[in-house]
């Protein structure tokens, strides 16, 4: 029959592949109405269609295929007989298989990802821990194991999903090693040590093929070499590990311990599907690689293997929580993770501008750095092992290195359009003209050992950045109680896939409510903005027009009530320097007030003393007549006043 000749009720487009045993056709049913449905059909080779045994294996198998539901299982829709052979209708995945991917990669002198890898790995192991647990009818375990876990049966879909194929005839096809010229060779490569000496098998064996084909993703060769095929079993009998030992790649040491259990010789000593795809999901946590589909797919789309775009990220549904639910890790997958850091691993090392090299650090402790301004666009930086290159290379820390908000470079200084020296309560009168002149702006603080930025939008404060590392989010989150330090560690890991946004990572932790974390940041901004008015020493300037072009939290407070809180809470001693230049200068309410004193909601006894002023008067005056009345109000009448004046309530009376 013909490669266009319909079988059964489909349509033959063209042939996807030939194996051993079965051919695979691109295949479409047509209904009425215009429907259509392109499938992957696969049938029996002709010359083994009268065999009776292999028939009742395919009939059998067949059956429990069609019991497989699960995201990362092709799925089978039809099963059915054509001119004595009999044939499978599969989802038809269209993209590529890791086979394919590895090839490519190594015909370009690339590797295959870390975190791409793992996350392939990862996927496959829970459609295997699915395919293992199964269940008959009547709720008795069926036994099932893949026995053909090998790169070509995984599959990647262009928008980066994976699925496990060949559950139907896998069996069989691991049984024999018919390989016609132009055919699918069989999977000699990829057997467990119990399949080589014809042991019983269960699905240990299946995590021992598929450790084999991580391993051999992350070290870009086949495991166990090539050479005849005896020389291939008995380095699987053997569980010969000399390529894993010897690549040139360095292998994490807590993923190399997860794929050195999985190809244990010993079944009893490999963990389960289950347990492994728990291991190796809280590897992936712990080192932050998020995003798996979009990576996937923008790694197929650059080795030309997928042609459409899929770089723009999708979520997809309930598999983040999956991957950060460490509540769900079984006993046996913390078993296998035991020992290793809770938090980001320390994978970096940093070139400093005296050529230094400080390293290994975390992605955490990298942030840090680039934050508090000792890392900048050309500094260069290593990742697990590499060669330096410049930090604009690390898309994690696209985020930190663009943003204005969280760079610190000297040239923006430069474009400021007024500054001065710091002194004791000399920023209030600083930021109550930004206030009053409602600026849009950012306002630089330094002095030798910190920074600070805070931005103006209208004269309203919206984002407060610095390089004070007590005033981090997340140190802040656990100075007052929001979260505890070990969940901070945990979301930190996780900053990569949350942009670097360490509340976006609490939050889909579980940790932080999203108006919990909307509370807590808005707190924050304000904490950091009030500790600026304790300085008293430094320098300013104030660049206007600039943007954070960060995600913003809008204060509690207007700003003049911010003022208000930052004479509340500046040194007496502070507000005496700076009431000191008026304490003889006749003083009187204007005429027309630049600022209302409601703007200021001050509190009832504010008001009061404020309303006991009786122009003209001066500093000295009020004060000791305030002293005279009550003692216990001096302190808060020299408050009072030091607001009053600095943010134009009282007045110079030129008149007098």
């Amino acid at each position: 029959m013909g490669p266009q000749a319909p079988i059964g009720p489909y349509r033959i487009d063209r042939r996807l592949a030939t194996g051993g045993m079965a051919e695979v056709f691109v295949a479409r049913r047509e209904g009425p109405h215009g429907f259509t449905k392109r499938v992957a059909l696969k049938r029996i080779l002709p010359q083994y269609a009268g065999d009776p045994d292999f028939v009742a294996m395919f009939i059998d198998e067949a059956k429990v295929a069609a019991r497989l539901e699960h995201p990362n299982v092709v799925q089978v829709f039809d099963f059915g007989e054509h001119s004595g052979s009999l044939f499978l209708a599969m989802e038809l995945v269209e993209g590529t298989n890791v086979n394919r991917l590895m090839r490519a990669a190594a015909g370009r002198g690339d590797m295959i990802p870390l975190d791409t890898a793992l996350y392939v790995a990862a996927e496959v192991a829970q459609a295997l821990g699915y395919a293992h647990r199964l269940q008959d009818d009547d709720g008795k375990p069926i036994g099932f194991v893949h026995r053909d876990v090998s790169p070509a049966n995984v599959l990647l879909t262009a928008t980066g999903h994976v699925k496990l194929s060949d559950f139907g005839i896998a069996k069989v096809a691991a049984q024999s090693r018919h390989t016609e010229d132009g055919h699918v060779r069989g999977k000699l490569g990829y057997m467990s040590p119990e399949q080589v000496l014809g042991k019983p098998i269960d699905g240990r064996s299946d995590v021992f093929t598929l450790a084999t084909v991580l391993a051999e993703m992350l070290v870009g060769e086949p495991l166990f070499g090539s050479g005849s095929e005896l020389d291939i079993l008995i380095r699987i009998r053997d569980v010969d590990l000399t390529v894993l030992e010897r690549s040139e790649r360095r292998i994490p040491k807590d993923i190399k311990k997860i794929i050195v259990r999985g190809l244990a010789r010993d079944p009893e000593q490999r963990p389960t599907a289950p347990v492994f795809a728990d291991a190796l999901a809280e590897i992936r946590r712990r080192r932050g690689m998020g995003h798996g589909a979009e990576r996937l797919a923008s790694l197929l789309q650059r080795m030309n293997l997928s042609a459409r775009d899929y770089s723009k990220p999708s979520d997809v549904p309930g598999k983040i929580t999956a991957l950060m639910d460490t509540s769900s890790l079984s006993t046996e997958a913390e078993n296998l993770v035991q020992g290793m850091s809770p938090t980001s691993p320390a994978i970096y090392r940093v070139r400093m501008a005296d050529g230094k090299v400080v390293g290994p650090i975390s992605f955490p402790r990298l942030v840090q750095l680039v934050t508090s301004g000792r890392i900048h666009r050309d500094t260069t930086i290593s990742k697990e092992g590499a060669s330096f290159g410049p930090a604009t290379e690390l898309p994690e820390l696209t985020r930190f290195i663009t943003s204005p908000a969280l760079t610190w470079h000297l040239e923006d200084l430069a474009r400021a359009d007024r500054r001065g020296e710091m002194s004791a309560a000399r920023l209030v009168p600083i930021v109550y003209q930004i206030m009053r002149d409602r600026e849009t702006g950012v306002l630089h603080l330094w002095d030798e050992r910190r920074r600070k930025k805070i931005y103006f939008v209208e004269g309203e404060p919206e984002f407060v950045a610095s390089t004070d590392r007590s005033e981090l989010l997340g140190e802040y989150l656990v100075a007052h109680g929001h979260c505890l330090r070990m969940e901070v560690e945990m979301a930190l890991a996780l900053l990569p896939r949350y942009g670097g946004r360490l509340g976006d990572a609490l939050v889909g932790l579980g940790v932080l409510r999203p108006v919990e974390l909307f509370r807590a940041i808005t707190q924050q901004v304000r904490a950091r903005l009030i500790e600026a008015f304790r300085w008293r020493e430094g320098r300013w300037a104030f660049a206007r027009d600039a943007r954070s072009h960060e995600e913003t939290f809008p204060l509690e407070q207007a700003g003049f009530e911010v003022l208000r809180d930052a004479v509340i809470a500046a040194d007496l001693t502070e507000l005496e320097s700076g009431l000191s230049p008026y304490w003889e200068e006749p003083l009187t309410f204007p005429t027309r007030p630049r600022s209302r004193v409601e703007d200021f909601r001050l509190p009832a006894q504010w008001t009061r003393l404020l309303a006991s002023i009786e122009p003209p008067t001066t500093v000295g005056a009020f004060l000791a007549d305030v002293a005279t009345r009550s003692a216990d109000e001096l302190e808060l009448a020299y408050r009072v006043i030091f607001l009053a004046i600095t943010c134009e309530i009282l007045v110079y009376d030129r008149h007098r």
